[in-house]
């Protein structure tokens, strides 16, 4: 994919495409003129960051104008981190990004739904904004899930059993899912936590995905890393109650042993899948090596060859001999071919 132009010092980039959504976005947003030069900016401050092994330390190393926006770029990130783990703020933030989040997966998987937020509206309860976002499935008003986004640790678990009636009312995943299926008159309730801001109570119920009968889902996501697998898993199954419910008495005991059964097989396929690509970046590593060792003794073998037939080796060989560039050269073709064959997606 890419050649290094020797005599004109210049880097050729052929058929070059990538699948990124930060990417994809940023570019999209810019008028077609400037695309060009944007991206041969965001080359340059890649291969800047690269060549230093700390980014601040590139950043202090660097005085000019490029330098000046990096140091922006880094006050901005901080700036948000900062924003998003105040409590007045992060909610808002987990709004949009869970709302922004669905409405990307429904159009992916080309269904009809439509999250809306409807976090500032008062719903079916007085003077009552509980619940987030809506989902109306397939474009009908009468079939919604209703979310609540609560990146909050002061959020308990709540289960009825635990419940003290005489202590001071407090926000639990209990009532919020109970209340925002109530005021949004959904007929499935979802909440949502982050998982570096959600209490141990819930962590011990759910790690990843949890259903409560008659109450609710939960979801455990990683907004920083920009994880939001488990909505969707969660998301999913909340869908296949709604279209499925039938105007019958359903066993809620049955129904929970049936939902917790799929997530709990969910659960246990993501972990494999981990597994299996953390084992498939451990044998490309080793594999790598191995032929990496092995283009270096073939390489090693033909300057001790050439130096046995000709007793010695001249300049222009040692210099080739210590640079290595041939091998260089061949072990980036076995490396891409290594990366793209064993490359799940």
């Amino acid at each position: 994919m890419i050649r290094l132009n020797q005599q004109l010092k210049r880097v050729e980039v052929k058929e070059f495409e990538i699948e990124n959504q930060i990417v994809f976005n940023y570019f999209d947003n810019l008028p077609v003129s400037d695309r060009d030069e944007k991206l041969l900016k965001a080359i340059y401050i890649g291969v800047l960051a690269l060549m230093e092994d700390r980014l601040s330390a590139f950043l202090s190393k660097t005085s000019n104008e490029l330098g000046t926006e990096l140091e922006s770029l880094k006050m901005i990130f901080e700036m948000k981190k900062e924003l998003f783990y105040k409590s007045a703020i992060k909610g808002n933030l987990a709004e949009d990004e869970v709302a922004e989040f669905l409405n990307q997966y429904f159009k992916d998987k080309r269904l009809k739904d439509k999250a809306y937020l409807t976090g500032n509206v008062q719903g079916k309860i007085n003077r009552n904004k509980t619940g987030d976002i809506v989902c109306e499935i397939e474009g009908n008003e009468d079939l919604k899930i209703v979310i609540e986004c609560k990146f909050d640790k002061s959020i308990k678990f709540g289960d009825i059993e635990s419940k003290e009636i005489f202590t001071r009312r407090t926000d639990t995943a209990w009532s919020q899912l109970i209340e925002a299926q109530a005021n949004r008159d959904s007929k499935v309730s979802l909440i949502v936590f982050d998982i570096s801001l959600v209490d141990n109570s819930i962590l011990k119920a759910f790690e990843n995905v949890g259903y409560i009968p008659s109450i609710g889902f939960i979801a455990i996501i990683d907004s920083q890393k920009g994880d939001y697998s488990n909505l969707a898993i969660a998301y999913m199954l909340a869908r296949d109650i709604v279209l499925n419910a039938k105007d019958v008495k359903v066993d809620k005991n049955i129904l929970a042993i049936l939902v917790n059964r799929i997530i709990k097989d969910i659960n246990e396929i993501s972990l494999v899948k981990n597994l299996v690509e953390n084992n498939i970046e451990n044998n490309k590593t080793i594999l790598k090596q191995i032929k990496k060792s092995m283009l270096l003794l073939d390489f090693n073998q033909q300057y001790l060859n050439k130096f046995l037939e000709d007793g010695t080796l001249d300049k222009n060989d040692l210099l080739d001999f210590y640079m290595g560039e041939d091998v260089k050269d061949k072990y980036k073709i076995i490396e891409k071919e290594i990366n793209e064959n064993f490359n799940l997606s």
